[in-house]
């Protein structure tokens, strides 16, 4: 559960790259995640955030 965000709750996420030529391989998309300390329960504690939470306003930052 490394790749989460603490807020919103986004994660990887697979699929398939598909080239010019038509060839698909599996990949993933990884979400942007920051490492911040955020105001949990009145308390800073240090998690792990995504940049969309972070640049809307719904986290607040310690």
């Amino acid at each position: 559960m490394a790749n989460k965000c603490a807020i919103c709750g986004k994660s990887t996420v697979t699929g398939n790259a598909v080239s010019h030529s038509h060839i698909r391989n599996r990949r993933t998309w990884k979400p942007n995640l920051r490492s911040v300390k955020i105001i949990v329960d009145g308390t800073p504690r240090r998690t792990k955030v995504c940049t969309r939470c972070l640049r809307s306003g719904k986290v607040t930052r310690a």
